[in-house]
Order: C-alpha cells, then sequence, then structure tokens
C-alpha cells in the first residue's frame, strides 16, 4: 500500500498544447457516493451527473481516505496518502507542498483557474493556480479576509445578510434559502464558471476547477428545491445495534456529531440536503450546455467528486470523518472526449479508486512527465479495464469530535476493516451482503479467518510508521491521536 506509481503520459496526448484536452474538474463538498441516480439512488434528481456517468464511466468504490475537508484536498493537491502528504485528521494545510496540482499543470502548458472553495490556509494561498475565485462561505470573514463571493454578494445586496437563512455550518437543520435565489453561493460558483468557458479565448488548454459549497451544511437550497421533495420518499436512517452507543446526542446544539433526532429531523435534513444536491446538478448542466454551444464538449476531459460523505442521521452519526460508507464512500465519474480512449461508454469500475488518484489522471490527460505519486490515473484504469489495480484502498482519520472517534480502516469495496485506535476494538463488515454496514462481523468466531487477513493487511500497510502504530507486531493503541505525520511539510 505504500507503492508509489510513476505517471507515464500516454503517446497521443503528448507534444502540442494543442493536442491535449481541456480539463474540466467538478466538485461538490461533502456528498454521500449512494447520492446519485445512476448509484441505484431513486430519490435524489442528478441528470446531469447521471450524464456524464453514462457518457464515460462511474468508479463505484470510490473513497476519502482521510474524510474531512482540508486532508481529503491535500490528496487532491498532492496525489498522496495520508502518511505521505502528512495531514491524518483536520487541520490547516501546508503552505507548500512539493508536488502541487494547479503548479504541475500549469509547468505542463495549461491555464489553470479554480472557481468555489479551496479550503487552503491562508485562505488566498495560490497553489499553482493562475486566476480564482474563492466561495469561502463557511469560514469567518476577517479584516485582512473576504471572499470572492461575499464582496460580490456585498455589491449585489448591501443591505441584506448572506447568513440570513440561519442555519450554521455544520448544523442538521434545513431551511429554504430565504433570499432571491440568484444570491445563492451555488448559482455565483455555476455564473462564474459558465462566464469563464463562455469567454475563455486562450491559447493553451485551460484546467477548470468548479467547487461547489454544498451540499455541505447548511442544508439551504432555493425554496422550489426543498419543495420538490416536501413528499418525495427520502431513504430513512441506517442504524445497525453496533451504532446504539452514538444514540444520545453529545451536546443540545445544532451541529451535533452524534445523537437519534428521530425519522422525521433525519427525513428533513435530507430533504435538504438533496434540495441542495438538486440545485447542484442543475447548474452542472448549466456548464455542460455551455461546453456544447462552444463546441468543447470533446475536447475536454470532465471529471467529477467530491472531498468527502455526510452521515445525515445513518448509525446515529451525523457530519463526517468517519469510516462508514456515507463518510468514506464518495461519487467519481469521469467523461472523456472522442478518440481519447478505446472504450465504451457507460463504464462501471468496482476497483477502489481514492482521491489520490486524480491528480495522476490530470498529470496523465496532459502529457506531462511522470512524477512519484501514491496515486494511479483513472484513465490507466480504463485503458487496462483494471488490470494490475490496487486490491484495497487505506481509510484513517485521527480524532475529531471526540477521542473515540480515532481509527485506521481498509477496504477492497466488498469488505470493510476498522481499527479503532483509542481502544484497539474492531469491526467488520460484508459491503456486498450489507452495503449499510448494519452487522458487524468482527466477533463472530465464523469470520476470524476473514479478520485475521485484513488485521495482518494492516499491521503491513503500518510498518513504514513503527510506534506507536505497532507494538511488537501488533497493531498499538493511540489514545492521544497524531493530527500529522513525520512527512507533513514543515514538521521537525
Amino acid at each position: 500500500m505504500t507503492r508509489r506509481n510513476f505517471i507515464q503520459a500516454p503517446a497521443l496526448l503528448a507534444a502540442q498544447s494543442r493536442t491535449r484536452p481541456n480539463i474540466l474538474f467538478l466538485m461538490t463538498d461533502q456528498h454521500r457516493g449512494d447520492c446519485l441516480g445512476v448509484d441505484g439512488n431513486t430519490a435524489v434528481k442528478t441528470p446531469n451527473l447521471d450524464r456524464i456517468a453514462r457518457e464515460g464511466a462511474r468508479f463505484k468504490c470510490a473513497y476519502s481516505s482521510t474524510p474531512t475537508c482540508t486532508p481529503a484536498r491535500s490528496a487532491l493537491l498532492t496525489g498522496l496518502s495520508p502518511w505521505h502528504h502528512g495531514m491524518l485528521g483536520m487541520t490547516a494545510m501546508a503552505l507548500k507542498y512539493p508536488i502541487e496540482k494547479a503548479q504541475v499543470l500549469s509547468e505542463a502548458g495549461y491555464y489553470t483557474a479554480c472557481i468555489g472553495k479551496n479550503h487552503y490556509h491562508p485562505q488566498r494561498a495560490p497553489h499553482g493556480y493562475k486566476m480564482v475565485l474563492l466561495d469561502e462561505s463557511g469560514r469567518a470573514e476577517t479584516p485582512e479576509f473576504r471572499s470572492d463571493y461575499r464582496a460580490w454578494f456585498h455589491s449585489e445586496a448591501p443591505t441584506l445578510n448572506p447568513d440570513e437563512t440561519g442555519i450554521g455550518w455544520n448544523d442538521y437543520p434545513a431551511k429554504a434559502y430565504v433570499l432571491p435565489e440568484r444570491l445563492h453561493p451555488t448559482k455565483w460558483t455555476a455564473d462564474c464558471a459558465v462566464r469563464f468557458l463562455a469567454d475563455y479565448q486562450r491559447p493553451e488548454p485551460f484546467f477548470l476547477k468548479v467547487s461547489f459549497a454544498r451540499p455541505h451544511s447548511p442544508y439551504d437550497p432555493p425554496q422550489r428545491w426543498m419543495q420538490q421533495f416536501a413528499d418525495a420518499e427520502l431513504p430513512q436512517a441506517k442504524v445497525g445495534k453496533w451504532a446504539a452507543r452514538y444514540a444520545k446526542r453529545n451536546s443540545d446544539k445544532w451541529d451535533i456529531w452524534h445523537g437519534d433526532l428521530g425519522a422525521e429531523q433525519v427525513r428533513r435534513s435530507r430533504q435538504g440536503y438533496y434540495g441542495s444536491i438538486g440545485l447542484i446538478d442543475e447548474q452542472i448542466g448549466r456548464i455542460l450546455e455551455t461546453l456544447e454551444k462552444r463546441g468543447l464538449l470533446e475536447q475536454t476531459l470532465i471529471v467529477f467528486t467530491s472531498d468527502h460523505g455526510d452521515m445525515t442521521g445513518d448509525q446515529n452519526l451525523w457530519r463526517k470523518s468517519y469510516a462508514y460508507e456515507p463518510s468514506a464512500r464518495i461519487p467519481m465519474l469521469m467523461r472523456w472526449p472522442a478518440g481519447m480512449l478505446p472504450a465504451e461508454r457507460g463504464l462501471v469500475f468496482e476497483q477502489p479508486v481514492e482521491i489520490r488518484d486524480l491528480l495522476p489522471t490530470f498529470l496523465d490527460a496532459a502529457g506531462a512527465s511522470e512524477r512519484k505519486l501514491d496515486g494511479s490515473s483513472l484513465l490507466k484504469l480504463v485503458r487496462t479495464k483494471g488490470a494490475g489495480w490496487r486490491e484495497f484502498i487505506d481509510l484513517e482519520h485521527d480524532i475529531c469530535y471526540g477521542p473515540e472517534n480515532n481509527w485506521n480502516a481498509l477496504t477492497d469495496g466488498k469488505a470493510k476493516y476498522i481499527f479503532h485506535a483509542r481502544d484497539g476494538e474492531e469491526q467488520l463488515f460484508d459491503l456486498r451482503k450489507d452495503p449499510h454496514e448494519l452487522n458487524d462481523l468482527a466477533s463472530d468466531a465464523a469470520n476470524a479467518t476473514q479478520l485475521r487477513m485484513w488485521r495482518n493487511r494492516m499491521i503491513e500497510h503500518m510498518s513504514e510508521r513503527g510506534e506507536p502504530y505497532l507494538t511488537s507486531g501488533r497493531l498499538g493503541l493511540r489514545p492521544k491521536g497524531r493530527r500529522h505525520s513525520p512527512l507533513f511539510p514543515g514538521s521537525a
């Protein structure tokens, strides 16, 4: 699992920049992997995202290895695993990494632009982008910083409050956006992307990242999207017996991380969450339409994903940072230009992929020089039909919300092994028979062989780390946690 891969440019994308595709990278924040129509969800409304999957490929077993905002975005920035980019939990990203996505794509001859959320620190750290329009709505304005969205909002509606809806950035309630829809940050992000694509005239190909700040809470879609799901049969919360430990709410505030709030509150939260996804999908439709009108659709590689998921009440849990599927599994879609790959459309891959695979994918498409990374190109996965791909992927998160939420995990998309670092508890799930992780098999003697196999895999994965991850050849307890590995830039 610690082996790094060399990304070699394919022959058909070499030489002149004009022969290389534009790259449109679409990203949402806190988007569950099961909230796509093509994933079998009949309640959610995602016709435009479904189109990308039908006209390209869907990676069914896509994960966020460290499923909170900044460590996930570090993997996106660097193409590295958590241990190698150094962020093991939710903390500020480094000021500079040896390899950074926008920088290496700029060096490869791309015009690099980002619209929406980056979550960098400091917030305007460029990390190689030549053009940036930020929406960092969930982060407080300071005398030194106001996001481009907030600046635009105040110029358009100087007497209005952008937070008038009254729901916090990690709160569970849902409510329709109380201001005119044109002021919603999702609409602003799409408007900026549409203008960029409609006006783009530069000679070099573009790399455009469009990063929506929703469906991350606040769950605040416009009223028409709340109404879309007013009577819809939304999925109910899935709770295994093992999750009874999380039934008591940890706080009387709205930003809880665990608590059984009842079926009606789960439904209301999901109404807003699904409405936020519906609005995003609608706006992505406008972006795709702009590409088509300009004749750029078949000159552009399109990739869509999210940084992590959202529990929305499953297992009595809220928000993110957990090893469980609603938190760790994410959507991953890719549509390539005609003639770029000798592959059918509408493919579904079950090999485990992860956010670290996106930078190698972009470098592959750009015909860039090889880089030593942990991820592998999704284009390679399509070209080879999965031959030689990794067997499983590593997941982990340092202490988040409470000391008991501190874990490492492995999954191949068919089974999942979780080691809880505070007390050594193990969990094992059969994702094929039990996709909602209702039945923990770790204590069943009938699964002892499989449990031992996954435990040994974890021991091997931890071998480069040493103490305290391994003690006398066994998985070690880490009750105090550790937010950074020694490889985090700036570590002593």
